[in-house]
């Protein structure tokens, strides 16, 4: 599976900055007619009571794109996504009934059977919903693995580590669902980080968990697998099991750091640390296997050992959820 045996450290692609005016099409080129794979969600657009307003070609890698308007009614989000937050989308329709315009668009797709999904509109949906629209501006996409594509298309605001977990979880059971049996690696862009499957399973089974302090190591030792997507949750399942019963023998090492009179929000990060010895492994070993020597040291972890200075030069991630 998922690779958590020895790995070798992962670069990020660094993308360069290109010369000025080389990439993308010109103004006069993105121009376009209904075609193609143009054709069917224009109908869909028809058939829902939306309007396309017009066709074009993305300037930047000249996909094919319609701007339409939508009946609100029609549109939801991808079932994937992050949970709504009730401050941001309330705060976000007073300000668009201050301007009494809709200025930003959102990404639609088609849904798969009626309607459509928006992989980073619910927020803008919601606040419209909220003040009582009766329809909204959409960029729709033909290419329904925009869906799939929540991570990459929010990167302006970043999301917690715990947003992303369970966001990726949720992607991962819509792709098995539509692609059972393609291997998990093929999904890396649309998941980012193969950890975020397991931390995301820890989430759902705990939402107070303190992901945090388990992932650095964790993203680590676990790679995209080139098993299927069905076989490889399984090894993911496991893993967060292993990591959950983990964090209840950190939990308890907690308990008594306080009545021992500690107070910090770094007292599972310092247990935990104190516990692991990745750091001094030439070569990482499995995810199980290390995940079997922290327990076992916590287990022996002796309270009465500890001092203020150490906790406090510890640091790290806080114990709260992200």
């Amino acid at each position: 599976m998922a690779k958590t045996t020895a790995t070798k450290t992962r670069k990020r692609r660094v993308l360069r900055k290109r010369k000025p005016q080389t990439a993308g099409l010109a103004p006069a080129d993105t121009r376009t007619e209904i075609t193609g794979e143009l054709v069917p969600v224009a109908e869909r657009v028809k058939r829902e009571g939306g309007e396309v307003l017009a066709a074009y070609r993305d300037p930047l890698g000249g996909h094919p794109l319609l701007i339409a308007v939508l009946p609100i009614d029609s549109v939801e989000p991808t079932p994937f996504q992050r949970d709504l937050s009730q401050v941001h989308h309330r705060r976000l329709a007073d300000v668009l009934d201050r301007t009494g315009m809709f200025l930003d668009p959102i990404i639609a797709v088609a849904a798969p059977k009626k309607g459509f999904w928006t992989p980073n509109g619910r927020h803008r949906l919601e606040a419209m919903r909220r003040l009582g629209a009766r329809a909204l501006t959409a960029l729709v996409v033909p290419r329904h693995e925009v869906a799939w594509q929540i991570l990459a298309l929010n990167t302006e605001k970043a999301h917690n580590l715990r947003v992303k977990a369970l966001e990726v979880i949720r992607i991962y059971r819509n792709l098995i669902e539509e692609t059972p049996g393609k291997p998990e690696k093929d999904f890396a862009y649309y998941l980012e980080e193969a950890s975020f499957v397991t931390m995301g399973l820890c989430y759902e089974k705990n939402p107070r968990f303190s992901g945090g302090v388990y992932n650095p190591f964790v993203r680590r030792l676990t790679e995209f697998a080139d098993e299927s997507l069905s076989k490889a949750l399984k090894i993911h399942e496991r893993h967060a099991s292993l990591i959950l019963d983990l964090d209840e023998h950190v939990a308890e090492v907690v308990k008594k750091l306080k009545a021992r009179g500690f107070v910090s929000p770094y007292l599972k990060t310092f247990v935990v640390a104190r516990s692991n010895p990745l750091r001094f492994m030439k070569e990482p070993p499995a995810l199980e296997d290390l995940l079997a020597t922290i327990r076992g040291k916590v287990e022996r972890f002796n309270v009465d050992k500890v001092k203020q200075q150490d906790i406090v030069a510890s640091g790290g991630a806080p114990d709260e959820p992200d």
